[in-house]
């Protein structure tokens, strides 16, 4: 049942591959709430996924799009104020991709024309989007987009890889266009930093399933789910948060704050011996 928070208002949701999908919650949770809006993913995700679905589901318009092509996203921005009627008052970048990762390069290994396609799909995309939709003056006075990031930007974790150093730069080009498109139009420029969720896409990178249990058992309120996320991107993009801009704000059940928890030191205390040599020591890495 909604709350009408975002009656009245035009999304476009770009990401949205099927239903474990932060992206596809998003969707739903922005219908409910009283908004029209457009869909937008890959040519080929669209055809392999089932956004199609997604889109029947609520009466969305799918627009295939490559996010990482200017004139692509000039189309999706067009097409999308014609059939919504109006300026777009919401967006929700849910893109993400590491060839690196797929092939499992490690990080002091890298192939850097595959870091060139992780950073162009992960991060640049974020800032073609933006500029693409500030040039058209696409975006309403007010309006508000969104950007779904990891704490790995800050942090390092094992396996994440060079999607790491995609997330650092989502944040700063938020932080970046969020201070001119804040001052020029009032818009809001933000990232949500998400607790580890078994999507798609999060579920390719290495240890996923180790990481996602040791961040439930550090974090006080434990994970936040796919669910979670889409309400808290649902009141961002609400007019609840209009002073709200530049920010990476942490959704993930305390994760980011935590140095080590009760749950976490005894599930380290009992799992160490398969980190220890022939001769008792551990094994740091």
């Amino acid at each position: 049942m909604g709350n009408n928070l975002l009656q009245g208002k035009r999304g476009i949701i770009f990401g949205a591959l099927n239903n474990m999908s932060i992206a596809w919650k998003v969707a739903e949770r922005a219908v409910e709430e009283g908004a029209i809006i457009t869909l937008s993913n890959t040519p080929i995700a669209v055809r392999m996924g089932t956004t199609n679905e997604l889109g029947e589901k609520l009466n969305a318009t799918i627009i295939p799009a490559d996010a990482t092509s200017v004139e692509d996203l000039t189309a999706v921005f067009e097409k999308s104020q014609e059939i919504l009627g109006g300026k777009i008052d919401f967006v929700l970048h849910s893109i993400g991709m590491s060839p690196n990762v797929r092939k499992k390069h490690t990080y002091d290994d890298l192939d850097y024309s595959m870091l060139n396609t992780t950073l162009d799909v992960s991060a640049i995309s974020f800032h073609k989007m933006i500029q693409v939709a500030k040039k058209m003056d696409a975006i309403s006075d007010g309006g508000s987009i969104l950007a779904l990031s990891y704490v790995a930007a800050q942090r390092t974790f094992f396996g994440y890889n060079d999607m790491a150093d995609a997330k650092s730069l989502l944040e700063s080009i938020a932080r970046s266009f969020g201070y001119i498109y804040g001052r020029e139009k009032g818009v809001r420029v933000n990232t949500i930093s998400q607790s580890p969720t078994m999507t798609t896409a999060g579920s390719g990178v290495k240890g996923m399933e180790n990481l996602f249990d040791f961040s439930n058992k550090m974090s006080p309120l434990g994970n936040a789910s796919a669910d979670e996320c889409a309400n808290y991107c649902i009141v961002m993009f609400s007019d609840l948060t209009k002073k709200v801009t530049m920010q990476n704000l942490f959704h993930d059940g305390g994760f980011s704050s935590m140095g080590m928890s009760l749950r976490a030191m005894n599930q380290y205390e009992k799992g160490m011996e398969e980190f220890k040599d022939e001769n008792g020591n551990i094994i740091y890495g």
